[in-house]
């Protein structure tokens, strides 16, 4: 019975029931989310709204089965081009590069910005193992030499890695003619975009400036 669950400090937690004990335990490998909260939400879910459970495994097969990633800018997607892809409206002179998805949801909140994306997949981090060729730079720069844009803009975490991968495409992109820009300084050095308050990252975007290469 569910009622039959004792919790002795939440850990170790004891459960009547193996299948409880196993939805807790994936539930709460989730970013954010602890034992204590994947358990309020399980025990939910099981006594009180069989219809939201039921959403819930609508929802998640949904992702599984139909989630797509742009084949142009590798942000999330329902179809081969995303939403912001496939926007007449867009302006497509202008290119904002970014580290992850949640990034472009973030820069879409503030409505200061009408152009496309390209979403890298992450920063330059050796200590992480990861340099360019795991991340989504030659797909950029093909766009760029395919005249798709005239300015980009490294909307990047304000982070030493992220500092890296911005110096590392500048350098890449010297060659092409683009204009490359940054994010002014509202963002606070070590900040990430996606905590950032709509205001000031969209003052951020509108207030951009070139970005300069050391000639060292």
């Amino acid at each position: 019975m569910l009622e039959c669950i004792t919790i002795s400090n939440l850990a170790p937690m004891k459960f009547s029931s193996r299948i409880l004990a196993e939805a807790v335990d994936t539930f709460s490998r989730l970013p954010g989310i602890g034992k204590k909260t994947a358990l309020r939400t399980i025990l939910h879910l099981a006594q009180n709204d069989t219809d939201l459970t039921g959403d819930i495994i609508t929802s998640l097969q949904s992702l599984v089965d139909n989630l797509k990633i742009c084949s142009r800018c590798h942000n999330i997607s329902d179809a081969e081009l995303c939403d912001i892809c496939s926007d007449g409206s867009r302006s497509m002179s202008v290119l904002c590069v970014v580290s992850s998805v949640r990034d472009v949801m973030a820069i879409e909140e503030t409505n200061h910005y009408r152009g496309l994306y390209h979403v890298l997949g992450g920063v330059i981090s050796p200590i992480d193992g990861i340099g360019p060729d795991q991340l989504n730079i030659e797909s950029l720069i093909e766009r760029i030499q395919n005249g798709e844009a005239k300015e980009v803009i490294m909307a990047i975490n304000p982070t030493i890695e992220g500092e890296t991968t911005i110096y590392y495409l500048s350098k890449k992109l010297q060659s092409t003619g683009v204009v490359v820009t940054t994010l002014a300084r509202g963002i606070s050095f070590g900040g990430e975009l996606e905590y950032a308050d709509e205001l000031t990252l969209g003052r951020s975007i509108l207030t951009r400036t070139p970005y300069q290469l050391s000639t060292d």
